[in-house]
């Protein structure tokens, strides 16, 4: 499978309803590919971006972010929720 692109913060405004932010992710431990498998049961990643301490998913649209903020919110990944 191939990994999603790295950009997250397209300029298109509609995109902005299609990303999800995690915050409080212990990135030491958790890698890209992590982040994507935890996330891609809620829809086509198009874009997966990590940041110390935190990161960005962006899915193709809003109702799979929706999902996925749905699903995920509050789940403990690495030690921290």
């Amino acid at each position: 499978r191939a990994m999603a692109s790295n950009v997250t913060n397209k300029t298109d405004p509609r995109s902005l309803n299609s990303r999800v932010f995690i915050g409080n992710l212990n990135t030491l431990v958790v890698k890209k590919s992590d982040v994507e498998a935890i996330f891609a049961k809620y829809g086509k990643i198009v874009g997966c971006s990590v940041h110390k301490g935190f990161a960005f998913v962006q899915y193709v649209n809003e109702r799979n972010a929706r999902a996925a903020v749905a699903g995920e919110d509050g789940r403990m990944i690495a030690g921290q929720v």
